[in-house]
């Protein structure tokens, strides 16, 4: 009998505590390999669906009795047909990814950092499908959310169920390859939405400016300070949390850094992104946590679930930090920019409310990876 399907949370806290998990995707091969599901001891085939009841024999092969195959489609709908097909061909343990790839893309994992001091706590919500980072830090009865997601709700839910309020919403930059939650979260919540007035190209709502050394309290024990750190966007502003931790958007990410070509100026901004990374960020101290925007595979995720590391490692092992001339720098970033995010122009246009597509639309717009790094 076909097991009850897996939810996208289960799933992610599998991946998240490294389980070895088998599955099957019966999407089409251009779709796998554009995008799939992956980890260190996530064992992935592809047969696509129409190809499957010819290869049911072979995928008895390669799963072990004892273990459990979930099979993945694109919305959660053939991968049922698809896990009946495999039970009757005498696979035991068989289920199916419940909503498929699109719930994937969609769900968020929140995963706590640490507390940052007496009476606050600190979490990451990994939306671990698109490479996604946001974070929310909750001092007292109130609480921030930095770079929301559009699926805001999970954030009020989890405020809600934490006991705080959330009245202050942060985006670092001008989002390009997601859309953002921020503005609609803050009017949700009646929230101080801040945003970097340098990357106003034309937004038509209305914003606090996050301006270079702007600080923002979170009840009595969190102060955020803004640090201007453009070259993703002429924009882009890091965030200093009561010194110990910065959170870099997309500027800096663990193993790769930003992207300066989403607004089509890679040529001006790629001179700034090697201002914030060559001399900016080193004016501040090694010792702090880097928190990062995005992260760009698996294995960026450290044994306790979250995506962080010190300054000082990253300038130790991140190989586009360790570029000594510039002019090096600006030809390898560059001439090394791979595809630019799906629909990243209509996203551009959403981001500063100039555009206002229907859920459905909104949706398919950001099914796929994150293509935000060099």
């Amino acid at each position: 009998m076909v097991l009850q399907p897996i939810t996208t949370k289960k799933l992610a806290q599998k991946m998240l505590a490294n389980d070895e998990m088998f599955l099957l995707d019966i999407r089409s091969e251009d779709d796998y390999e554009d995008w799939s599901i992956q980890g260190e001891n996530i064992h992935s085939f592809n047969i696509p669906y129409q190809q499957l009841e010819e290869k049911t024999t072979y995928m008895k092969e390669q799963v072990p009795a004892d273990q459990t195959l979930y099979v993945v489609c694109a919305r959660g709908i053939s991968s049922q047909k698809g896990a009946d097909m495999l039970e009757k061909a005498g696979l035991k343990n068989v289920t199916h990814l419940e909503g498929g790839m699109k719930a994937w893309s969609e769900h968020l994992e929140p995963v706590k950092l640490g507390n940052i001091s007496e009476k606050t706590e600190f979490y990451q919500f990994i939306r671990i499908g698109k490479g996604c980072l946001s974070y929310m830090i909750l001092s007292e009865e109130k609480a921030a959310v930095i770079d929301a997601v559009r699926m805001t709700k999970t954030y009020q839910n989890f405020a809600k169920e934490k006991g705080v309020s959330i009245n202050t919403v942060i985006d670092t930059h001008l989002h390009a390859d997601h859309i953002s939650g921020g503005k609609t979260l803050a009017e949700e919540t009646d929230a101080d939405y801040y945003f970097p007035g340098k990357d106003d190209e034309g937004l038509t709502f209305s914003y606090q400016e996050l301006n270079d050394g702007v600080t923002i309290s979170v009840g009595k024990f969190v102060d955020i300070t803004a640090f201007y750190s453009p070259g993703h966007t002429i924009g882009s502003t890091s965030l200093l949390v009561n010194k110990h931790y910065i959170m870099t958007g997309d500027t800096l990410f663990i193993e790769s850094i930003g992207r300066p070509d989403l607004a089509g100026k890679a040529e001006d901004w790629v001179e700034d992104l090697h201002e914030t990374l060559y001399h900016r960020y080193k004016q501040l101290s090694s010792d702090l946590i880097v928190l990062p925007g995005h992260f760009g595979s698996i294995e960026e995720i450290n044994q306790n679930g979250t995506i962080e590391s010190q300054l000082k490692e990253l300038y130790r092992k991140n190989e586009l930090l360790q570029i000594e001339d510039k002019q090096t720098f600006i030809k390898q970033v560059t001439d090394n920019l791979a595809e630019q995010p799906k629909s990243h122009e209509q996203i551009r246009e959403i981001n500063m409310g100039q555009s206002n597509p229907k859920e459905e639309e909104r949706e398919e717009m950001e099914i796929g990876p994150n293509r935000c790094a060099v």
